[in-house]
């Protein structure tokens, strides 16, 4: 019978992005890992138990419990290593929101490339993931400040998807209504132009960087050539 290793106590919070391969692993450890998929398919064997984690897909595993693991095609998951006896909730039962800790989970992963300029960020990771599993009561949307650069970095990345005020709410952790007010209040705007304002912004600084005006519509998400012309028109008016 193989025995796993048994990684040390993890510090009371560790999050990290990953990848995983088709090399099969085996070990246990004494805190909870909390596996999110971004990529791929991970497959586990918890305690004799088949279990995967594909992208959108969310995996708990509980202190001591042996877990083989491999991707044959390869994988990438966020990865929260933590000592938070809530998690032992999150363990029993799906995560409440998926989309939403999704969503949260794909940020996270941006600023772990980034650690440096994202530090504030993911040390409230943790949290913000334990929230958006639903296993612990929300804080107050007034107390939760809004990182509006790094917010606005995550949607000038997807441009090319049809972002609305319930995405730009899950990736802030607030619901969309709280978002919205806040939105207002702190950018004198509405979401939607808020928005479109960042996406017309940065089409304008590629325009004058000397970029085409098609592959410049294709970059920013704009329906064609003309679509963004008529905005930049409008901008200059």
């Amino acid at each position: 019978m193989r025995t796993p290793a048994m990684h040390p106590r993890a510090e009371p919070h560790s999050l990290s992005l990953r990848e995983y391969g088709a090399s099969r692993g085996s070990h246990a450890h004494d805190h909870f890992q909390v596996l999110i998929g971004l990529a791929g398919v991970l497959e586990l064997e918890v305690e004799g138990r088949g279990a995967r984690v594909g992208a959108g897909e969310a995996q708990v595993v509980v202190p001591g419990d042996r877990h083989d693991f491999e991707s044959r095609s390869g994988s990438r998951c966020l990865v929260l290593d933590t000592t938070h006896p809530m998690w032992a909730r999150c363990a029993e039962r799906a995560p409440a929101d998926a989309s939403r800790l999704q969503a949260l989970a794909q940020y996270l992963a941006q600023c772990a490339q980034h650690p440096d300029a994202f530090v504030s960020t993911l040390q409230h990771g943790p949290a913000l993931l334990l929230e958006a599993w639903g296993a612990a009561a929300p804080a107050p949307a007034r107390s939760r400040r809004i990182d509006w650069t790094a917010l606005a970095a995550w949607a000038r990345a997807r441009w090319h998807e049809p972002l609305g005020v319930a995405d730009l709410a899950g990736v802030a952790c607030l619901s969309p209504s709280q978002f919205a007010q806040r939105c207002r209040d702190e950018q004198g705007v509405s979401a939607m132009h808020w928005l479109r304002t960042l996406r017309l912004a940065h089409a304008r600084e590629l325009r004058l960087a000397g970029m085409g005006v098609a592959e410049t519509a294709r970059r920013t998400g704009y329906r064609s050539p003309s679509a963004l012309t008529a905005a930049l028109r409008r901008l200059g008016n």
